[in-house]
């Protein structure tokens, strides 16, 4: 329980107004009229006012001792930070020469009556390559490599894979140049000979050779259903894409691979064919930040002292790493300066400064006195009359920036040949910056930590620091026959942004292996030694309610519907669902009498007839037998997957 704060002088107006009049009667009795009309009674009320005013900020001393207090062991305002995602700008026809995207084209999404449109700028240049089809091979059971371009010249029906396909099968496609980072239309022709297996989902994979080897290429859409018709695929070609020599030539490689099938995925029977192929460039693909960057501002000059301080024009600044590029103008030209967090481990010669992103200000190091009487500098100064200019930092960012997939369409400024722009995946990473209330919440367990993960509080606070972004994280005692002994789990559920409609998918409840790492390596700097770390997501237990409703007379089915799938993933919600709507509580198990509640408060439901819980494996899209309850294990949380509501009606 916190200390109760004194108010230092708890007279307010009236009572000033009050002790004003008493003395009125003791030091002048002549004076008998005290009303409100009275211009002496008028004068008493205006110094009341003032005073009270004073006695306002006296009692504020308290709390400015304690952010002084707060200051002065280091606690600051933790920054924004800026969603991040990937777009895709769509070129109006194949070109024949580069399109080029330069760093910092804008886009945003569409603006509305009550929402302004929300600007992303690219963050690296982005060149959209024009290619053709120079070579296609085919390599069987991991023999050599065979050339087909001549038969598929003479317009031969060219089998992809061995007769009978076996997985490890490749049908190779050398591009005239390589293409990284771009969108490639591959055009099949071919005939219906690749049996037995499912259109929706072939036992396929897209490749890409790049400097590290074979990479995963993204499949926009595929048009020939596996290689089973003549139609088009849209591949996203991963960044690295070279040229290299396959089989004697030297082109940028992709490939079709026959993969393993999953359990119940149908196989092929017999290899597909090609009669024709072509190829082209139609796009390309480059990152893009919530974030406005400012370049070259001229801060001021040195002073040549020790502790100078200088601010930005702009605050806050966005968490990047760096957050800042300052730069001083010294005899040899510009050199560099790096943000560290303290000045603790700063030598007299190191070019260090500490920034404090809330509100802009850069300090350069102290010179302080040592017991001996000699002083000691943290961190180098520069010269005395040297520029100092910020060349590069970022500002914006927040929750804002986490838009859902498909929301940034329009761009900023006009680029010759791009007809459209899109992003396929949801916009992430966006926090908004802490506030001083907030901080204050924060301080007593980072002073009680102090940087070092004792508890599983602290591994977890620690982690939150490591990742703001992240939307929920816990830390649970390891098991010691899965991880050993005195093992730290953490949990780590990223930031999702619901598709339009409102819906989650389970590919977007996944952390990324950076988010991952960062987390492992901040906190593996803290842990006590033996202590092992698991990082990495929750078991996620996939729910289906099957239920079956009674709706009022007169009310629309439909509606009744719709509202009833929208409370069900919005209570069975991993990030925003539960009682209290922060979240499913790790581990808290799933009962049919708790989900009847949520079906009887949905409008128009007159009765809820029945309701029934199957297990469900996101993964493999399996379902199994109805129950009550669904028990989940610690570190367990639930996921919505494709709930089944059956609506009467009563039309009589």
């Amino acid at each position: 329980m916190a200390l109760p704060s004194p108010h230092l002088d708890d007279r307010r107006f009236q009572q000033f107004v009050d002790d004003a009049k008493r003395y009125i009667q003791q030091r002048a009795p002549e004076w008998t009229d005290h009303n409100v009309s009275d211009p002496g009674v008028t004068l008493v009320e205006t110094v009341a006012h003032m005073a009270d005013q004073i006695v306002y900020r006296l009692n504020r001393v308290p709390e400015k001792n304690h952010l002084a207090f707060l200051d002065l062991v280091g606690i600051t305002l933790f920054p924004p930070s800026a969603a991040r995602t990937d777009v895709t700008f769509w070129l109006s026809a194949p070109q024949e020469e580069p399109v080029l995207l330069p760093v910092g084209t804008e886009v945003a999404t569409s603006r509305t009556e009550g929402e302004e449109a929300v600007v992303f700028a690219t963050e690296r240049e982005l060149a959209v390559v024009p290619s053709r089809l120079l070579h296609l091979m085919v390599q069987r059971h991991g023999g050599p490599v065979a050339e087909v371009t001549a038969d598929l010249a003479e317009g031969k029906d060219v089998m992809c894979f061995t007769e009978a396909p076996r997985p490890g099968d490749c049908m190779l496609l050398g591009l005239s140049a390589a293409v990284p980072h771009c969108a490639v239309v591959l055009g099949l022709d071919s005939r219906v000979d690749g049996v037995g297996v499912d259109p929706r989902q072939p036992p396929l994979v897209w490749e890409a050779w790049t400097e590290d080897g074979w990479a995963a290429c993204e499949v926009d859409q595929d048009g020939t259903g596996g290689l089973n018709r003549p139609g088009e695929a849209v591949l996203h070609v991963p960044g690295g894409h070279v040229l290299s020599r396959t089989g004697g030539r030297q082109a940028g490689w992709l490939r079709c691979r026959v993969a393993d099938p999953l359990p119940g995925q149908p196989f092929y029977t017999t290899s597909p064919t090609v009669r024709s192929a072509e190829a082209f460039t139609i796009g390309g693909t480059t990152g893009v930040v919530h974030a406005e960057t400012v370049y070259d501002e001229v801060l001021g000059e040195s002073t040549g002292l020790p502790g100078q301080r200088l601010r930005l024009a702009h605050a806050p600044v966005v968490g990047d790493d760096p957050a800042v590029l300052l730069q001083t103008a010294e005899e040899d030209g510009w050199r560099d300066w790096a943000v560290v967090p303290h000045f603790a481990a700063s030598g007299p010669h190191e070019r260090h400064v500490v920034l404090d992103a809330a509100t802009g200000e850069i300090s350069f190091g102290p010179a302080v006195r040592e017991p001996d009487g000699t002083l000691r500098q943290y961190g180098a100064v520069p010269p005395q009359g040297a520029f100092i200019r910020a060349s590069r930092y970022r500002i914006g960012g927040g929750r804002v920036g986490n838009v859902a997939r498909g929301a940034i369409r329009v761009l900023r400024e006009s680029v010759p040949y791009v007809s459209e722009v899109v992003n396929r995946e949801a916009a992430r990473g966006g926090v908004d910056g802490e506030t001083v209330d907030e901080a204050k919440v924060r301080a007593p367990i980072t002073l009680r930590a102090q940087e070092r993960a004792v508890t599983l509080r602290d591994y977890e606070e620690l982690a939150r620091r490591a990742a703001p972004e992240a939307a929920r994280i816990a830390c649970l005692e390891g098991e010691e026959s899965e991880h050993g002994a005195y093992a730290v789990r953490v949990l780590v559920v990223p930031q999702a942004v619901p598709d339009p409609g409102g819906r989650l998918r389970f590919e977007q409840l996944v952390p990324g292996d950076a988010l991952l790492r960062r987390i492992t390596r901040h906190l593996d700097e803290r842990r006590l030694i033996g202590t092992r770390l698991a990082v990495g997501p929750p078991f996620y237990q996939g729910v289906t309610v099957v239920a079956t409703l009674h709706a009022f007379r007169g009310v629309d089915a439909d509606r009744v519907r719709r509202q009833a799938h929208d409370a069900l993933y919005r209570h069975l919600d991993p990030l925003t669902g539960g009682a209290d709507g922060t979240g499913w509580p790790f581990g808290r198990r799933v009962q049919a009498g708790e989900i009847f509640a949520v079906l009887q408060r949905v409008p128009g439901v007159e009765l809820v007839d029945e309701v029934l819980l199957h297990p469900a494996d996101p993964l493999t899209s399996k379902r199994g037998e109805a129950t009550e309850r669904i028990d989940l294990e610690a570190p367990a949380l639930v996921f919505s997957f494709d709930h089944r509501v059956r609506v009467i009606g009563d039309d009589a």
